[in-house]
């Protein structure tokens, strides 16, 4: 979901060029590149060296010079493909992702003012009205995907919002959830109002309603990158749950599903820590 932004970077010139990522007068060219790099990875979410060279033109020996300096910078941290990132077999490449230091540094403007409007309104017409505003403004991002993802077939729904997404820059990805939870997963490796939503979940909430409704089917925020996580994780029902038949006894499949697939999340995270 987008609020509208413009974003603005500390130390303009001095360290990481200007808002939009191209040289300043008199900034040195490295400096400049390196800063594009790391607004790549902020805008596309967690990337490799090569997707990275591909992206700026360089070669991956180019990229990771300047990689190795923002690593030591605390801008962006190394990790290994997670579960939604991985293609094939063999060792996974190496992603490099932002930091919270990183995030810091590329400055919002539109944060501050977005919190304070929603504080007031929710200060004078109470939080369903924040609830109300956020619906608001997903309407649009739902309305615009809908055609998009409902004239697949059910199957591939999910790869078909991730790619709608990916083309608004929330650089998502669709996946099969982990056995036994079946199902599918779909990650969200950057989020426009991550800040804003820390501290107004509603709009996680709205978003993920949205995302029930263009799928047909239950789905459940498992992760988010308002809430710390490093990618926001949405596990996706298998369309085909309320046909199962459920024993006697037993909890609902949806459920067993929700429960289990938090689990692997979980031990997914601790591995990573």
């Amino acid at each position: 979901m987008e609020l509208g932004h413009t974003d603005v970077v500390k130390n303009v010139g001095e360290e990481y060029g200007d808002a939009t990522g191209l040289p300043v007068r008199g900034a040195v060219p490295e400096r400049d590149t390196r800063a594009r790099v790391a607004r790549l990875i902020l805008e596309h979410g967690a990337s490799t060296a090569a997707t990275l060279g591909e992206r700026l033109g360089l070669t991956p020996a180019a990229v990771r010079r300047h990689l190795d300096i923002l690593l030591a910078e605390g801008m962006i941290e190394a990790r290994e493909a997670r579960p939604c990132d991985k293609r094939g077999r063999g060792r996974p490449a190496k992603l490099f992702a932002i930091t919270d230091e990183g995030r810091s540094a590329f400055v919002h403007a539109y944060d501050d003012m977005a919190s304070s409007a929603l504080r007031f309104l929710a200060e004078k017409s109470g939080p369903g009205a924040v609830a109300e505003f956020a619906r608001r403004q997903v309407a649009d991002l739902e309305q615009r995907y809908r055609p998009r993802v409902q004239r697949k077939p059910r199957h591939a729904r999910v790869r078909a919002l991730a790619e709608a997404l990916s083309a608004d820059g929330y650089a998502a990805s669709a996946s099969e959830a982990p056995a036994p939870a079946g199902g599918q997963e779909l990650c969200q490796h950057h989020c426009p109002v991550a800040h804003v939503a820390a501290e107004f979940p509603q709009l996680c909430e709205a978003e993920t309603e949205a995302f029930a409704r263009l799928l047909g089917t239950p789905v459940q925020r498992l992760a988010t990158i308002a809430h710390g996580d490093g990618v926001c994780t949405t596990h996706v029902s298998p369309h085909d749950l309320n046909a199962r038949p459920q024993r006697m006894g037993t909890e609902p499949h949806s459920e067993a599903v929700l429960k289990q697939t938090e689990r692997d999340v979980e031990v997914r995270e601790d591995k990573q820590s």
